[in-house]
Formats: structure tokens, C-alpha cells, sequence
């Protein structure tokens, strides 16, 4: 069994899953997670965030829930309006710091997060992944030059088939995945104790 945890890096609700996702990481290093990036904004939906009017209040439901933070860096970043968010850049964001350390990938997600929510960094720009390599100890010009090459971009849309492909439609989702056969243990919003509930109830009934 593995865990897939497919989330989006332009998505608030992921934001504010990554602490959970850090700890159900954290207490079942048996399990092996594969991170897939959901392709949130992309096509059509890659516009001015403008465009999308219920965000504060978004970003202030997801901060009483979760305790996750938006900070004043995001604030003045998104401040004008004008600000578009391109999963597709995040996504070979993501495929790069997986490729450059592929054992630390639920951290690294996290990372990447709160470079834009926190700190109000821009995802598509290889500076953000310089910052990000030079704090996790990383090879700042390795990282940059793998997010910049089309393996990359090859890299976010296949994320994106695998998304589709396990019937997710809503980030963040965390999947069980046993012989092809995938069980969600949490979509939206969970705690870590409530995805151990639901792990450990999938495995009682898998071992009966």
C-alpha cells in the first residue's frame, strides 16, 4: 500500500491540509507517498485572481479550520488583483523538487506553499525555487534548471493525467493505493488522527 496525496499548489484548502499531511507522513513511514500535483489553474481558469471574488473569505474559512497561515507577503503580492496563478508552472515546481529529492516530497509541498501563501512568492518564477533549494539544503542551480526543462513541464502533465486518472476532482484528496485499487481517506479538510482512523479501519478490513 502507498499513499498519493494529490493536491495543488494554487489551492488554499491544500495549504491548509499540508500540516496534516506532513504528520500522517511523519507517523507511517512504512508507507511510501507519492505526491501528484491536481492541475487546479490551468486553461481557461489560469486568469487575475480578481476574477475569483470569494477568496479572502476563502483563505479565512480555511484559516479557522486549519490554522493555515496567509501571510502579508501573499497579501501584497495579491493585493491589486492582478496576480494569476499557473498550476501548470507549480506543477514543474513540484516535478523538480520531487526529482531533486524525491524522499522529502511532502515537505518540499509544503515548502512550496508557504512560499506563495506566507511569504508571497511567485510559483513560476525560478527565483522562488532558488529560495526554496537554498533553505532545504538543495542544489539552488540544479533545482532551477530542472524546473526550467521540458522534463518538467512533460512532468506536471502527466501529474495531471494521474489526477484524472484516479478520479480526483477536488484538492486536496489523499488516496490508499493497494494493487490498483485507490480508497480516499481524506478530501478537503481531515485531521491526521481522522486519516488514521480511516487507514487503520481499511487495513482491519483488508486483513480480514
Amino acid at each position: 500500500m502507498k499513499l498519493v496525496y494529490v493536491f495543488d499548489a494554487y489551492c488554499g484548502w491544500s495549504h491548509g491540509f499540508s500540516r496534516t499531511m506532513r504528520d500522517v507522513a511523519a507517523r507511517h513511514p512504512d508507507l511510501p507517498v507519492e505526491a501528484v500535483s491536481g492541475g487546479l489553474f490551468t486553461g481557461a481558469r489560469r486568469v487575475p485572481i480578481r476574477e475569483f471574488g470569494y477568496v479572502q473569505g476563502t483563505n479565512a474559512r480555511i484559516s479557522e479550520l486549519t490554522g493555515a497561515e496567509f501571510g502579508e507577503g501573499y497579501q501584497r503580492l495579491i493585493a491589486d488583483g492582478s496576480f494569476v496563478m499557473d498550476s501548470e508552472a507549480a506543477a514543474r515546481g513540484v516535478a523538480a523538487l520531487r526529482q531533486a529529492a524525491p524522499e522529502h516530497a511532502v515537505e518540499l509541498a509544503a515548502a512550496l506553499q508557504r512560499a506563495f501563501y506566507v511569504d508571497g512568492h511567485s510559483l513560476s518564477e525560478p527565483e522562488t525555487y532558488r529560495r526554496l533549494a537554498e533553505d532545504a539544503g538543495l542544489n539552488a542551480d540544479a533545482l532551477v534548471a530542472a524546473f526550467e526543462a521540458p522534463a518538467a513541464r512533460a512532468s506536471a502533465e502527466a501529474d495531471f493525467r494521474r489526477a484524472a486518472e484516479l478520479g480526483v476532482a477536488a484538492f486536496p484528496t489523499l488516496l490508499a493505493v493497494a494493487d490498483d485499487r485507490a480508497v480516499t481517506l481524506a478530501s478537503g479538510n481531515a485531521t491526521a488522527d481522522e486519516v488514521d482512523q480511516r487507514l487503520s479501519a481499511l487495513r482491519a478490513g483488508n486483513a480480514s
